[in-house]
């Protein structure tokens, strides 16, 4: 019995994803070995799962990476939902009336400022805005 720790395809057999299967996949294959002897196993459970020492670091570095990309995920999904406000509320009360060139250099701005993962620097423009 072969299954990899962690699958990408949620379909595919894992050890960490289909546990009960895999164990009662490994109840009857113990099962058809110990048969003869008179002994039926009646459970089985995998307690701890480890990752080989050499496979260890790359294993732990691709859970990091899944982490990072499912928060800058929900990053940019509340900056854009942030930034859909912003320019409704804009246009609704009449503050500026922005044509899509300033829209897009706004967006931009906003973007850059609500997904940077450091603080910015704000630049006073001292010319017009046209």
């Amino acid at each position: 019995m072969h299954h990899p720790y962690d699958s990408h395809d949620d379909n595919a057999m894992s050890l960490r994803g289909q546990s009960e299967a895999v164990a009662a996949q490994l109840v009857k294959e113990v099962n058809a070995r110990i048969r003869p002897s008179g002994v039926e196993v009646m459970d089985a459970r995998i307690a701890h799962l480890a990752y080989a020492p050499e496979i260890a670091q790359a294993m732990l570095q691709r859970q990091q990476a899944g982490a990072i990309i499912a928060a800058r995920t929900r990053i940019v999904e509340g900056a854009v939902s942030m930034v859909e406000m912003a320019l409704e509320q804009l246009a609704s009360r009449g503050i500026v009336e922005l044509d899509a060139e300033r829209k897009a250099a706004m967006v931009s701005n906003l973007l850059v400022v609500l997904c940077g993962e450091r603080g910015t620097q704000p630049v006073v423009n001292a010319g017009t805005l046209y």
